[in-house]
């Protein structure tokens, strides 16, 4: 196993890849939001340097730091769960039908056609034509 190389190692299945994508989409989210790194870590209590990593995928975040981030970005915290692995796919079609979305942006980050970045663009679209 090589560690400490030019970033973190991938050897277990997907692993690395789940962290990154998780951090991507954190990313995404407060790019969306409009926040810069210093206020999500004011909001979420958590120092931006962290938060940094865990952007850039070198950290997966405790339960109660994905918590954090979640209120902070106005998400569902199982969303959240589900970006970093812990949503546990096999019980999602067993799960009650889910009320409807109640907003806009909900809907489109609920919808599993679309990539974390058409969703990105499309919630910028819609945001622009609200100029939030």
């Amino acid at each position: 196993m090589t560690t400490g190389e030019a970033g973190p190692t991938q050897d277990r299945t997907g692993w690395g890849e789940q962290v990154n994508a998780l951090g991507g989409f954190i990313r995404t989210q407060r790019q969306m939001a409009k926040l810069s790194l210093r206020e999500m870590a004011s909001m979420t209590r958590v120092s931006n340097a962290y938060l940094s990593q865990v952007e850039r995928g070198l950290h997966q975040p405790s339960l109660k730091v994905l918590q954090s981030i979640a209120d902070a970005l106005h998400l569902n915290t199982e969303q959240l769960l589900r970006q970093a692995g812990w949503g546990g796919e096999a019980a999602e079609p067993e799960s009650p039908p889910r009320s409807a979305p109640s907003s806009v942006e909900e809907a489109v980050r609920a919808e599993t056609r679309l990539t974390e970045e058409q969703k990105a663009a499309i919630i910028g679209v819609y945001r622009s034509f609200l100029d939030l």
